[in-house]
């Protein structure tokens, strides 16, 4: 679909890049000729990712272990990046986490889990990377990983709900007070695209395949369907694109609404099923970040 070597010259920072939807964009783009860093908070994570992606497609990948939530932290690292490679040319915010849950059974840290990752620590990455953009002149390009929630709610997932609905307002917002910069912001509202970190919190006890026969086209999500399109709007050619989410889930909101109403017939008991399956998962990830 897109000419070889397309994103030769570029520069791109993706965060959550060792997993999920971040690694896929992540082989997109070196794929296509880019310098890629990925960051996260798992460091042995991130240099498998790099190891098996270079292995297979040349080019750079370089790794960065970060908690986003660290706003000095976040700083360090992206001065790191200029100082040993050159100004970003575009970044991802693609970092985050997500569970379901009873709104009424949440708690004060079980909600900030979620918005410290994506509200806060979206934002901090974003205004380390643009602040250096405009202090050295140089124009840049911004995809935010969202939901399509942030045009209809979504019920037990109010936290993410929030925090990405924040991130829909933040592209909107930057695209009008940096756009005389040359900094563009867009985002992309993804469907059904399985992956096991999203599945086993999101899905426990199904899968996303289950939801194909609801959607207008009848299918979930095919990965190089988002990565084409998170491709389409870091390349050259479509600068006057900016300040839009871009919906990629086959009408899939505009025909259903927000996603997980059907949870409404689950039982105590099921949700005390749910959250044991979620805490495994939970527990499984931290193991990976102390190693």
């Amino acid at each position: 679909m897109f000419k070889e070597g397309l994103l030769k010259g570029k520069r791109i920072l993706i965060t959550g890049g060792g997993t999920g939807l971040g690694k896929e964009i992540a082989s997109r783009y070196l794929q296509l000729g880019a310098e890629v860093w990925i960051a996260g908070r798992r460091g042995a994570v991130l240099d498998s990712c790099s190891n098996e992606l270079t292995e297979k497609y040349g080019g750079t990948v370089k790794t960065h272990p970060v908690d986003i939530r660290d706003a000095q932290a976040v700083d360090a690292m992206v001065q790191r990046i200029w100082d040993e490679a050159g100004p970003l040319t575009g970044l991802v915010n693609n970092a985050a986490g997500n569970f379901i849950s009873p709104t009424k059974d949440l708690t004060p840290n079980g909600f900030n889990a979620i918005a410290n990752i994506v509200f806060h620590g979206s934002f901090y990455v974003t205004h380390a990377v643009g602040k250096r953009w405009i202090e050295g002149k140089h124009k840049g390009s911004v995809i935010s990983i969202l939901v399509t929630w942030v045009h209809t709610g979504s019920p037990y997932v109010v936290p993410s709900a929030m925090s990405k609905a924040g991130l829909h307002v933040m592209t909107k917002s930057l695209a009008v007070e940096w756009g005389r910069y040359g900094i563009r912001l867009n985002a992309i509202a993804p469907g059904p695209f399985p992956t096991e970190g999203a599945s086993k919190r999101l899905r426990p006890d199904g899968s996303f395949e289950d939801g194909a026969s609801r959607n207008p086209m009848r299918r979930i999500g095919d990965m190089p369907e988002l990565q084409n399109l998170a491709t389409f709007l870091m390349a050259d050619g479509c600068e006057w694109l900016t300040g839009e989410t871009i919906a990629v889930d086959g009408a899939g909101y505009l025909a259903n609404g927000g996603s997980f109403a059907e949870l409404d017939k689950l039982t105590d008991a099921d949700w005390d099923q749910m959250r044991a399956k979620i805490k495994a998962q939970n527990d499984k990830d931290r193991a990976g970040r102390s190693a």
